[in-house]
């Protein structure tokens, strides 16, 4: 079967430190519901942490990027693997995804780290301190609901690589 994940090693995730981390907060309950629940699951197969980055209020957009990329900057490791969820990454299906993060898994010395940044995007330090850019989509999703949709599919990621019959 093309693109079948069967025949490949899934080693160091167990051990792989990956965290989740977004900008403010969810402001929907049930979201909060599903994001709770997706981390639950995500935990059977991986050690795994979502972070709340608190920004303080800024007048201007400028000044949220700004705040943002610095309260993050001082949060990451010089080890970290930082990915950025962002319009102008690269989109994958789910295998190639679990392949990407498979991938993350056996090269990361550290912390895989995902981020989801602001409202107003990330700042060019943050975009320099990355090692690499994804995509969820070509569409625009409310910023809140990208939470869960990235937690979803990182879980059916790691079912794919556990040959766990969720992805079917």
């Amino acid at each position: 079967k093309k693109g079948s994940m069967k025949n490949m090693k899934v080693k160091k995730y167990l051990m792989m430190k990956t965290e989740f981390w977004m900008t403010g907060k969810t402001n929907h309950n049930y979201l909060n519901s599903g994001i709770d629940l997706y981390a639950k699951r995500i935990k059977h197969f991986t050690s795994f942490d979502i972070r709340e980055i608190k920004i303080p209020k800024a007048k201007s957009p400028e000044e949220v990027i700004q705040s943002e990329q610095d309260q993050i900057l001082k949060l990451l490791q010089p080890n970290d693997r930082l990915i950025l969820l962002d319009e102008k990454g690269k989109i994958f299906t789910s295998i190639e995804f679990s392949k990407y993060v498979q991938q993350q898994f056996n090269t990361s010395p550290n912390r895989l780290i995902f981020l989801i940044g602001g409202a107003y995007g990330f700042g060019p330090e943050l975009y320099k301190r990355a090692n690499s850019l994804i995509s969820l989509s070509k569409f625009t999703f409310p910023h809140d609901l990208v939470r869960i949709i990235f937690l979803e599919q990182f879980y059916r990621c790691l079912t794919i690589l556990n040959n766990h019959p969720y992805q079917h």
